[in-house]
């Protein structure tokens, strides 16, 4: 497949209505969405995508069901355990992404241990967004400079967004029907390519990934440019 996205992005929406169309609890939908992303990232790293970042937690979620975010922290806890000596073993490097001043010891002792784990690995890198929100970054990174007495720049807030160490997403994917980003990567999705699926994300598998990365390939990426623009040979080089 040429021009395959060098990143991509995924909101994994649909866990909670993908449970209840089958008169489960909503956690079991969670649990089934961590072998979508099991699925998703093996997936990604055969076909040449180098970086994925994905939605797991956002800051608004913490107003869900105390239930239903109690069996959150703990299948997070649960699956680091059970998923990062495979990710060790496929060369997949795990990053989070978020505040976690608001998470208990536990899973910050967690977090730190998988990042650490994985640190040398270098085939794919995946982003987890957990207790992030996209104006929570943009807020933080402002903050951060201001402390430090850094002007206020498009350059220096790039450089201080939880996700400064990865290029822009390329393309932007939502399972679950909906179309809208949710306060996700708010600053670094202005000129990916979004893709809406139809799909719950535990439903979403390497068929529909490709079906995502087939319609990324149709695309015209100009980033303001126009299509003649895009279309003219650079400085020295030959026109095909």
């Amino acid at each position: 497949m040429s021009q395959i996205p060098h990143h991509i992005a995924i909101v994994m929406d649909g866990n909670g209505r993908w449970a209840t169309r089958r008169f489960l609890p909503r956690v079991a939908g969670h649990k089934q969405g961590v072998d979508s992303l099991r699925r998703c990232v093996r997936a990604c790293s055969e076909r040449g995508v180098k970086i994925l970042t994905v939605f797991a937690f956002s800051s608004e979620n913490w107003n869900r069901p105390v239930e239903e975010v109690s069996g959150l922290m703990d299948l997070l806890a649960f699956a680091l355990g059970r998923e990062v000596p495979q990710m060790q073993a496929d060369g997949v490097r795990l990053r989070f992404a978020g505040e976690r001043s608001g998470l208990s010891d536990k899973v910050n002792a967690s977090l730190q241990s998988a990042e650490a784990a994985t640190a040398h690995n270098s085939r794919l890198e995946l982003n987890v967004c957990f207790n992030y929100g996209g104006r929570w970054d943009i807020a933080q990174a402002a903050a951060r400079l201001a402390a430090a007495g850094e002007p206020v720049t498009e350059a220096s807030l790039d450089r201080a967004l939880a996700l400064a160490h990865a290029p822009d997403p390329d393309l932007l994917i939502r399972t679950g029907g909906e179309q809208r980003i949710s306060n996700f990567l708010l600053w670094q999705a202005a000129y990916s390519e979004l893709y809406f699926s139809d799909r719950l994300w535990p439903e979403f598998d390497e068929a529909a990934l490709d079906e995502a990365i087939a319609a990324y390939q149709q695309r015209e990426r100009r980033f303001g440019k126009t299509s003649e623009q895009v279309a003219a040979p650079t400085p020295g080089q030959r026109a095909a």
